[in-house]
């Protein structure tokens, strides 16, 4: 392993079909209120809205709830979710939902008891929050972003037409997730398609750099098999538990640092996509298809 690194993932996985029994050890270590942060409901169509509630109320918590999180999570909502948690003194943000959700649910967190503007701290100064942060918990319905274990969180910016990466520190991190790969098999395929993507290009993003390692790529390589092999079984059979869960596991540890340690990293396919989707609000994993063939070939010579 090239050059000197710390490795710290604070985020506790609960992973299988069982896995949302576990919510409730979980609720047990936080307060009273907690917000319920969703996108457009198809997690009450699907069931997993009313599990969800049942078990907060089940734990005496008092739910608020913030639903209509957008594929691209704009500052706009973001605003809009601010001032409902300062509103109801939030202990717990619980993200039920794919990335965006999740993404989302970390500008929040770091944002409630936020004095500054959040868009200029976080996406244009890119420095880490100096307040209170809340507590967050995430329940995966779709996989891609690898938002479930990492720091990293997405806003865009309508005014300016800016879509923007801010990774936050471990302060930020989920505190826990769940992921039942059962809770995917209802995403739309062409959803499902542009997760996938999403995973492998994390991958390359990583794996692509100015050094090799051998223990670094290796994982990668392995990743890659895996998604490709598991892609084609999911997209034949949607109910297909082995390769959603495998996907699933492979989108978690595809972006929670662990294959960029050691390396140099490129991240150009995706500050290219980010732009697009800013103009286009196109679901990210396709606009990543549609930049990184042409971008890999042009790069490919001075590699």
């Amino acid at each position: 392993m090239l050059g000197d690194f710390i490795y710290h993932n604070p985020t506790k996985i609960y992973f299988g079909e069982n896995a949302l029994d576990n919510l409730k050890d979980e609720l047990g270590t936080c307060g009273r209120t907690v917000m319920m942060v969703y996108g457009g409901g198809s997690i009450k169509s699907n069931g997993i809205y009313d599990n969800v509630l049942s078990i907060l109320r089940e734990c005496g918590k008092e739910v608020v709830e913030d639903p209509g999180v957008m594929p691209n999570p704009t500052l706009e909502k973001l605003n809009q979710g601010i001032a409902i948690a300062r509103k109801n003194d939030i202990d717990l943000i619980l993200a039920v939902g794919g990335g965006s959700v999740c993404d989302y649910a970390k500008a929040l967190a770091a944002s409630v008891y936020l004095e500054d503007d959040p868009w200029d701290r976080y996406f244009v100064r890119h420095l880490q929050p100096d307040c209170k942060v809340i507590p967050i918990g995430c329940i995966l319905t779709m996989v891609g972003t690898g938002s479930e274990m990492n720091g990293g969180t997405v806003i865009t910016n309508e005014s300016v037409k800016m879509k923007i990466t801010h990774t936050f520190g471990p302060s930020v991190m989920p505190r826990f997730s769940i992921l039942n790969p059962r809770f995917t098999f209802t995403v739309p395929r062409r959803q499902m398609v542009a997760g996938i993507y999403d995973i492998f290009n994390h991958i390359c993003e990583q794996y692509f750099s100015g050094e090799d390692d051998c223990t670094s790529d290796y994982i990668s390589e392995g990743l890659m098999r895996s998604v490709i092999t598991n892609s084609y079984k999911a997209l034949n059979d949607p109910q297909d538990y082995e390769a959603r869960s495998n996907l699933m596991w492979s989108a978690t540890w595809a972006l929670n640092t662990l294959i960029s340690r050691g390396k140099s990293t490129d991240w150009m396919v995706h500050m290219i996509g980010k732009g697009v989707g800013a103009y286009t609000d196109e679901t990210h994993g396709m606009t990543l298809s549609a930049v990184s063939i042409p971008y890999y070939r042009y790069i490919c010579p001075y590699g």
